[in-house]
């Protein structure tokens, strides 16, 4: 096919299918979402069924054992084997911060007898709901730190807090009350990190061929623990039924025990990408990029690198002498795509080559000739870009 013409047909294939392969990109973190939030309320529903004195006297303080348990574990897991990852680092200290709490509610509750705070809206305080707020603000620092690498520090801090700090003696010298701003306004700080993902996914993929590996749906799916953690807490508050933090608190430690497993093996695209970077030459005439996308076309079609399921952007470098913010300039002004869509349509139309031509090779074996790195990726990624399954798409050409 003519270079033109196959420019084309990638920018046609991306902008009429973006929407949906956004949709096959994310889909399994919405199901997650919806699943995670209706077993929450299935189980805030079942809560009320647990008498109030076993729950207070056996199944609280053992849940509160289990969580500073876990916390601190976590956090020595997390700091031990931080290989240098500040994303580790930034869970490990949130643990250590959720341990520290939970130890103190345990020496103030069942050592002092005096509990810290009393949950309902009617018998939480501004500053009781602030010290849980600081909580959850603790919550955001890891995708903080994913999403902007290096930029959460002392006076960013400092500025999340202050409008918090502020609500808090607001309430305390004006008449109104102020509590359910305070209670909401984790959700603000939420909002403002979840529009960061986008513009993450996209560096994702002007520097990975395929994000199987890359958290950009880990990190929504955090997200969406951290958002149905968030909307249990203020139910439990407003619904006056202390009982109700049974959920709470199992939710709390199942996505602990589910974070650290994922963030302890998870390698921070970041930092390979950095590991990845030289000194290679950082400029591009105009003359040049003729030849230059010629001679990468002429590289795909004939050497396909891009079955490789670990092709990155930087083994651009074999035929291409830029450094990795140029090489990524040249994929976007070339081709009008990322570095990921623009190797997928080259996967995919590898896919479609092997089905046309084997019509009874098995799909598994079409996936790994093509590059995807699983089937289950592939299926995913054929079906965004084309509309339709690997299944349908074949039999659609063969029956023809």
């Amino acid at each position: 096919m003519h270079a033109f013409s196959k420019k084309i047909m990638k920018r046609h294939i991306v902008s009429k299918n973006i929407i949906r392969e956004y949709w096959y990109s994310y889909r399994s973190e919405v199901f997650f979402f919806l699943i995670l939030l209706a077993c929450v309320v299935l189980s805030n529903r079942l809560s009320v069924y647990i008498p109030v004195a076993f729950y207070e006297d056996i199944i609280l303080p053992i849940q509160h054992g289990a969580l500073t348990t876990i916390c601190f574990f976590g956090a020595v897991l997390l700091f031990v084997h931080s290989e240098g990852i500040r994303v580790r680092k930034a869970f490990g200290y949130t643990l250590l911060a959720w341990g520290i709490a939970e130890s103190f509610f345990i020496f103030q509750n069942y050592v002092l007898r005096m509990p810290v705070f009393l949950l309902g809206a009617e018998a939480m305080t501004a500053y009781e709901l602030m010290a849980a707020n600081l909580l959850a603000w603790l919550m955001l620092l890891y995708p903080t730190e994913v999403l902007r690498p290096g930029w959460m520090n002392t006076r960013h801090a400092v500025i999340q807090l202050l409008p918090m700090i502020a609500l808090v003696v607001m309430d305390h010298v004006v008449p109104a009350d102020l509590r359910i701003l305070i209670m909401l306004y984790p959700l603000v700080l939420f909002g403002l990190l979840l529009s960061y993902v986008r513009a993450y996914r996209i560096w994702c993929e002007d520097n990975y061929a395929s994000l199987e590996r890359i958290d950009v749906q880990w990190i929504v799916r955090y997200l969406s623990m951290v958002l149905v953690m968030a909307a249990s807490y203020v139910y439990i508050c407003v619904s006056n039924s202390p009982v109700r933090t049974f959920t709470q608190n199992s939710l709390i430690f199942l996505v602990f025990a589910y974070c650290i497993e994922q963030i302890l093996f998870r390698p921070d695209p970041r930092m390979v990408s950095k590991d990845a970077e030289d000194d290679a030459q950082a400029d591009v005439e105009q003359s040049e990029n003729a030849a230059y996308r010629e001679k990468l076309e002429h590289w795909m079609e004939e050497e396909k690198p891009y079955r490789n399921p670990e092709f990155r952007l930087m083994d651009l470098r074999a035929i291409l002498p830029l450094n990795r913010t140029y090489l990524s300039q040249f994929i976007h002004n070339e081709y009008d795509c990322t570095f990921y869509q623009f190797v997928n349509s080259y996967r995919v139309e590898e896919a479609q080559r092997l089905m046309r031509e084997n019509p009874d090779m098995k799909m598994a074996d079409v996936s790994a000739q093509s590059g995807f790195s699983s089937p289950t990726y592939f299926i995913r990624i054929f079906t965004g870009v084309t509309g339709q399954t690997p299944h349908e798409w074949s039999k659609k050409i063969h029956s023809a």
